[in-house]
């Protein structure tokens, strides 16, 4: 019996061992430094509506109203229209410049008259600012021609219109057109400068921003849902404007928006179908962020309608993989010198690993610094911060 209870002693001490291992070796330490591998699931923040879950909701049957109220519960639906002006951030130049096309004319928003623009009379238009800002130069130029001729000299900003037709605006990185109006805009803080800013339609807008957003062929019914969340988004990010020239920007920091260039006849139906629904809290468009993938738990937002909860629908990002290097640390926390170790400090308690991380420790031969799992994310282009360090 003792010779028994020893062999178990030495069993049971020796698993603890394998559990529970001692400090690591010099050569343990040096893959750590060289990196650090990391596993997890979904893509994005994973607030509200999962567009891969949509997906996968709309191929079991489910339609769009259902679809919006598992990702959104508690919202009341409603119909909202207008307009809303968005930063075209790819015209990084100071002057608006379109190409002739009929219909095409210029509006002064200092005297609140339009000059109709005679089509054929030139290539291009521009305008710039002129008199430290105050006005507006109308210039144009013709084919094989790189002198600007001045049309006419206007009071305040300008803008180009051409009713309802697209007009093709000229930017550094290629040509891309857009409805409604394009304006040479001029910020608050500025005197000479301009940016060119897009005022459209709201349900034109969305055609240049669902397609962009999700691929406008995925299943009709999951395509509705983000025109539903797209709008309802923008309804609400319009009521608190991100500068005083322009509402919401173009990029992933607002809504990705492509204008006429990227719009697809199958988002357009989407859109049509959906026509001016939004989703509503207290009687105002609610905050109704999405994300591609949630990796099967959505993330708790800071509005009781983006709750954390399983989804049974996503089922898509599961078990990707990244490398975190030594050079990539070096640039995001240099403090800490060479990196020694990586430990998960806290996480949420919902979904795989144990949840998203909240609190992390990257450690170093210099120190050690404790970052949120956002910053990580962040740091090392990670797709989310549902994730293991392995």
């Amino acid at each position: 019996m003792r010779r028994l209870l020893g062999v178990l002693i030495t069993l049971v001490l020796l698993t603890v061992g394998v559990l529970t291992p001692g400090p690591a070796s010099a050569d343990e330490r040096a893959r750590r430094t060289a990196s650090v591998s990391v596993t997890g699931n979904g893509f994005g923040h994973g607030h509200g509506l999962s567009q891969w879950g949509a997906f996968y909701a709309a191929k079991e049957g489910q339609g769009y109203r259902k679809i919006l109220t598992f990702y959104y519960p508690g919202l009341k639906r409603d119909t909202l229209g207008g307009k809303v002006s968005v930063l075209v951030s790819a015209d990084t130049t100071s002057d608006v410049v379109v190409r002739d096309r009929s219909g095409l004319s210029v509006k002064s928003l200092g005297n609140g008259r339009t000059y109709r623009l005679a089509k054929g009379k030139a290539t291009w238009w521009r305008i710039t600012a002129a008199k430290g800002g105050a006005k507006s130069k109308v210039a144009f130029t013709t084919k094989g021609r790189k002198k600007w001729r001045t049309l006419r000299t206007v009071p305040g900003e300008a803008q180009f219109s051409a009713g309802r037709k697209p007009i093709t605006l000229r930017t550094p990185t290629g040509d891309r057109a857009y409805r409604g109006i394009l304006r040479s805009a001029k910020p608050a803080v500025s005197t000479s400068e301009r940016d060119t800013v897009n005022v459209v339609r709201l349900e034109d807008y969305l055609k240049g921003v669902v397609p962009r957003e999700v691929p406008a062929l995925w299943p009709q019914q999951a395509v509705r849902a983000q025109a539903v969340a797209a709008r309802t988004y923008a309804a609400f990010e319009r009521r608190q404007p991100l500068a005083s020239h322009y509402e919401i920007c173009d990029t992933t920091q607002c809504q990705v928006y492509g204008g006429y260039t990227d719009e697809h006849p199958s988002s357009n139906k989407a859109i049509k179908k959906t026509k001016k629904q939004i989703l509503t809290t207290q009687g105002q468009p609610a905050f109704t962020q999405f994300s591609a993938s949630n990796g099967g738990y959505t993330s708790a937002g800071a509005v009781d309608y983006l709750p954390a909860k399983k989804d049974p629908y996503d089922k898509a990002y599961r078990g990707w993989t990244a490398t975190v290097t030594q050079a990539q640390v070096a640039a995001a926390l240099p403090q800490i010198g060479t990196l020694s170790d990586v430990e998960v400090l806290e996480r949420d308690g919902n979904g795989a690993f144990g949840g998203r991380v909240v609190r992390i420790r990257v450690s170093g031969s210099d120190g050690s610094s404790v970052v949120t799992g956002d910053q990580f994310r962040s740091f090392f282009g990670l797709r989310s911060t549902l994730f293991t360090v392995d």
